[in-house]
């Protein structure tokens, strides 16, 4: 027997964006697909870009983007969306740090925050050539 049930995201309880915030902008016609929706890869795209200024502060160090888990895309974004990634520490190893992203909305006209995507960026630190170097943790942000 095979299970047939979609598989989807836990419901979110949040209510407000938890960790730092790392990036805010706007989603433009620019951004949307065929259909104009927002491309998921262009609030993916957005949540790399506050996930590695998150890691590289926390590094101390240039960091590269090496896997994407649990991605939750909760709720569409629409054009003239306020977007911002939040950032919180899940975990520093030897050479890298995992990050858990949230990206909220804005919409037009209203005043709260919406949970529209979420997910755990794992980065690793780099030297000037590109190798993997050793996170010093006694350097790093303590984070709650």
């Amino acid at each position: 027997m095979t299970d047939t049930q979609p598989v989807h995201a836990p419901p979110s309880t949040e209510i407000e964006p938890c960790g730092d915030l790392c990036i805010r902008t706007l989603a433009m016609p620019a951004d949307t697909n065929q259909n104009g929706d927002i491309f998921g890869g262009w609030l993916l795209s957005q949540m790399d870009i506050g996930g590695g200024v998150f890691a590289s502060k926390t590094a101390k160090s240039r960091t590269v983007t090496v896997a994407i888990e649990a991605m939750n895309f909760r709720k569409p974004v629409f054009v003239g969306d306020l977007v911002s990634v939040h950032a919180s520490l899940v975990r520093i190893g030897r050479t890298s740090v995992t990050v858990h992203l949230e990206a909220w909305v804005v919409r037009r006209k209203e005043m709260h925050s919406i949970l529209v995507t979420d997910g755990n960026f794992t980065y690793v630190a780099i030297d000037d050539q590109g190798h993997p170097q050793v996170i010093k943790q006694d350097e790093a942000p303590i984070t709650a």
